[in-house]
């Protein structure tokens, strides 16, 4: 990871960016919750610091969904009921939300990214339980993916309009339209904040390799790794297309991996979506979004042949 980012810092980029900040208490909790030997309490005081961050808890703890008697009326009975992994994953959505919502992009619609935001979290969940590797940090990592993308397509309006224009004439990865137009993509941007963030490494990792595609598959460290399903999850559609072609890449990788089945994966993500109850509604289901490629084929495993 240091050796991708290198000198890379957030002061190489433009004095006119201003960045946002996670709240405190998130980058606590993520850090504190990492420790085995810690306790609701100790999850419960930091919480409690953030007023936001503890409505939304007793919100979601006591929403129809979960059906519980009686009702959690403090932050630890919240704890204990939504579960320490379900628990930090709230918390790490309700805190990336707040720090991107405060800062309104010209070209993305908020709802939208963050109905897509959570699509590509759940579906990075799945896929990491397929890959035999840790589900929450795939979410957590691709939760926060894009969350630089709201501040620089605001601040860079004018040459993300480029991108959009020129699109369909010329398919192109966003990333590969930063990189030629900045000298830096949003991956790279949002890593090296991570970073300043101190999150932890495996996070900074999914940010960073985000965009590798189907090619991190081959990679012998990154390959069954959760860096590996949230790049798979960055193929998923959304508003910007950032990857032009990512439904036939995943088309492709389902005929290559007996154990990836796209529409499966994509009604249990609109499933779960609909179960978490996190006030982000959910206008375009990913089962609809990817019924274009759901179509029969043979399916042959990944590894016995390399990805081009």
């Amino acid at each position: 990871m240091q050796e991708t980012i290198g000198n890379f810092t957030i002061e190489a980029f433009p004095p006119n960016i201003s960045f946002p900040a996670l709240p405190s208490a998130v980058t606590q909790i993520m850090e504190r919750s990492r420790d085995p030997k810690a306790k609701l309490e100790d999850l419960a005081k930091i919480i409690e610091t953030d007023t936001g961050l503890t409505l939304e808890l007793l919100r979601r703890v006591n929403s129809a969904s979960l059906g519980l008697r009686v009702r959690a009326g403090s932050v630890r009975l919240g704890l204990e009921a939504l579960g320490l992994r379900d628990s930090r994953n709230l918390m790490l959505t309700v805190g990336a939300k707040a720090a991107t919502q405060a800062r309104h992009s010209r070209l993305i619609n908020p709802a939208c990214f963050w109905n897509a935001a959570l699509q590509k979290a759940l579906f990075a969940r799945e896929l990491a339980v397929l890959l035999n590797t840790d589900s929450d940090a795939a979410y957590a990592g691709a939760l926060l993916q894009d969350f630089l993308l709201p501040v620089v397509t605001n601040e860079l309006c004018g040459r993300y309009v480029e991108f959009i224009e020129r699109r369909d004439q010329q398919p192109i990865t966003i990333c590969d339209f930063e990189r030629a137009e900045f000298g830096w993509d949003h991956a790279l941007a949002g890593a090296c904040l991570a970073f300043a963030w101190n999150l932890p490494g495996d996070l900074v990792c999914c940010i960073l390799f985000h965009h590798a595609g189907l090619d991190i598959l081959n990679d012998s460290r990154l390959g069954q790794s959760p860096v590996a399903a949230v790049a798979l999850s960055a193929l998923l559609p959304d508003q910007l297309r950032q990857c032009y072609n990512g439904l036939e890449q995943l088309r492709q990788l389902e005929q290559r991996w007996p154990a990836f089945n796209l529409k499966s994966v994509a009604e249990t993500v609109d499933s779960k979506q609909a179960e978490a109850g996190l006030g982000i509604p959910n206008d375009f289901p990913l089962a609809r979004r990817c019924k274009s490629v759901f179509t029969p084929g043979r399916k042959r495993n990944f590894e016995q042949q390399p990805l081009d």
